[in-house]
């Protein structure tokens, strides 16, 4: 991978990270859906700044995924992506507070590996 395939593969996961916060913080003030409040909640989507944050983040996120797969094989990128998910994981436990159990770590580190095994070039 060249040094500018690993900026736009580093966009789109950095991205989608920030996607992944600002729709968690805006679901935050959402509150829990329900068949009852289900309109009403998806209506309001568009008054919560970090839904709406989140959303553009994951489009910029979309793009530069895009302009990469014009550079690499999707045998690459697809896998290479799915850093977003360890990050993802980190965010919950560090920002969030979630706890991430032991099968978790080890999953995490499954698709690291499988990440660095995908990209590794010999």
């Amino acid at each position: 991978m060249t040094p500018q395939e690993f900026i736009l593969l580093l966009m789109s996961v950095l991205a989608s990270i920030g996607g992944q916060f600002f729709l968690k913080a805006g679901a935050l003030k959402l509150g829990r859906v329900h068949v009852g409040n289900a309109v009403s909640h998806i209506i309001s989507i568009i008054t919560i700044p970090e839904l709406l944050i989140g959303l553009t983040c994951y489009a910029l996120g979309a793009l530069a995924y895009i302009l990469l797969l014009t550079r690499v094989n999707l045998s690459v990128a697809g896998p290479s992506v799915s850093l977003v998910y360890v990050f993802s994981v980190l965010l919950g436990y560090f920002i969030f507070k979630e706890t991430i159990p032991l099968t978790r770590l080890v999953g995490l580190s499954l698709i690291v590996s499988g990440v660095i095994l995908v990209v590794w070039q010999k």
